[in-house]
């Protein structure tokens, strides 16, 4: 979330054409006509050049003898790796907003869309939510603002009541279709009042804070669960090397684990939170952050793992961490898609770094930056708020666009549902790859053609083969 520049060319495209997008103006579920045929294998696939957009294709795919004229792509379900949590969206506050505006029954059916499994509903499973404002709320704010010169160190002045209005309401909506989504919460600033600027945008968190701000997570959480919303995990700082946004905060890794093992973690096991502790939640580029607090044994031991995005580095890089702290979770938890959108470019670069590559190095999730925005790309935070996030969909009223993140998230989630294993498959540079085995049994292979042509493989399993082919740049799904 880095471009804040106004771009109204870029608007008013997204608003015409939006090149690659479903500008279908009803809100609810795709028509839907499952194929009828004899088939071992069904097969989603995204295709760009034909304008196939997450659609089950009616062809019969059956195991049987390989053609040796085609590559191999060999899944091999006895070598397994990580176990998913899910695939999704960060649910931010503007999203709720334009969600929440929608009349009853346009709002219950493109949650269903989103959240249910069944038909064309693509199934997310995961979802990321800021603590206070990012900045894609319409406002900055936190749960505990004072007038200049006030502190509460008891937090007596804490409330979430912001948060009645639109995120939770949808929260419990989405709930209501899903009561197993993992929701993740991640903080954009401390209170002012507590930092060493005394404003929402940059600055560091005041030592003398630390304990005060651990017991604002802790309420936070409490509060939720009144709400019958359960926080499955925290991560301690949205991008804390970037002090540039509104809201936002700069943290080091020192004072992170400081934080950690001096403050939040004691102050969740007194109160007998469970909610997991992610550190870092940053660009690849700077795996030494979270490292170094997983190399401080006082801090770890109350770490789950850590988050990423990948606005800087490698992907490739997520797997150095792995290696060396086996025992600590992955987890891949932010990446834009910049307005107006273009599903030929945006596809293969998020499938192939986020669902393909975040996944085979080792990543529990893998969510799309952000779910739901205005024509306008509104609302956005002034100072630094991001004016060129492009929402998985699209919301004007009840008439909803589906943008390239919604094809990307989907041909993950609505397969790979939470508990799959991640299992063996060989990959090339022509045909990058992932392949999961689901609870149920059933194994699930995410491929992409980088070429500029039809390519037609091989799939190999349990020492059949089937064949299969994929139009130029398009997302296959495989489930068998």
């Amino acid at each position: 979330m880095k471009r804040t520049t106004k771009n109204l060319l870029a608007i008013l495209l997204l608003i015409a054409v939006c090149s690659g997008c479903d500008t279908n103006s009803s809100a609810g579920e795709p028509p839907y006509t499952k194929p009828v045929l004899d088939s071992d294998v069904s097969f989603w696939m995204t295709s760009p050049v034909r304008q196939i957009l997450f659609k089950e294709q009616n062809v019969s795919l059956k195991f049987g003898t390989q053609n040796a004229q085609h590559p191999v792509i060999d899944v091999n379900e006895s070598t397994t790796y990580q176990e998913m949590d899910g695939f999704g969206y960060t649910l931010t506050g503007g999203s709720a907003i334009w969600i929440n505006k929608m009349d009853k029954p346009s709002r219950a059916s493109l949650l269903k869309e989103l959240f249910a499994t069944d038909g064309a509903n693509i199934g997310v499973s995961y979802l990321r939510i800021s603590i206070g404002a990012s900045d894609l709320s319409d406002k900055v704010f936190t749960y505990n603002d004072l007038a200049s010169g006030e502190t509460d160190t008891e937090l007596k002045k804490f409330k979430i009541d912001y948060e009645r209005t639109d995120l939770i309401p949808v929260l419990k909506e989405i709930l209501a279709i899903n009561p197993a989504i993992k929701i993740l919460g991640s903080p954009w600033s401390a209170p002012s009042w507590m930092k060493d600027n005394n404003d929402s945008r940059g600055g560091s968190l005041k030592p003398e804070y630390f304990g005060v701000y651990a017991n604002y997570f802790v309420k936070y959480i409490q509060e939720m669960a009144k709400e019958g919303i359960t926080i499955d995990a925290v991560t301690i700082q949205n991008e804390p090397l970037h002090p540039g946004n509104n809201p936002s905060m700069y943290m080091t890794a020192a004072d992170q684990a400081i934080f950690v093992k001096k403050n939040l973690g004691p102050a969740f096991a007194a109160a007998q939170i469970k909610t997991k502790i992610i550190v870092y939640d940053h660009n690849a580029d700077r795996t030494d952050y979270p490292m170094s607090i997983l190399s401080d044994p006082d801090a770890a031991k109350y770490v789950d793992g850590s988050a990423f995005h990948l606005y800087g580095g490698s992907i490739d890089a997520l797997t150095e961490v792995h290696n060396k702290f086996p025992s600590k979770n992955l987890y891949f938890t932010e990446q834009w898609v910049g307005a107006p959108g273009n599903l030929a470019g945006d596809l293969p670069w998020h499938t192939q770094m986020l669902t393909i590559g975040a996944s085979r190095n080792w990543c529990k999730t893998v969510l799309e930056w952000n779910l739901a925005a205005n024509p306008s790309n509104d609302p956005h935070t002034d100072r630094g708020g991001c004016d060129q996030c492009l929402g998985a969909v699209t919301i004007s009223g009840n008439t909803v666009t589906r943008n390239p993140a919604y094809y990307i998230i989907a041909h993950a989630a609505k397969f790979v549902r939470p508990g799959s294993l991640r299992i063996e498959s060989n990959t090339s540079g022509e045909l990058p790859n992932v392949a999961f085995k689901t609870p149920e049994g059933k194994k699930v292979l995410i491929v992409l053609n980088t070429t500029g042509a039809t390519k037609q493989f091989n799939i190999k399993s349990n020492g059949k083969y089937v064949v299969a082919s994929l139009d130029q740049g398009a997302v296959g799904t495989f489930v068998w």
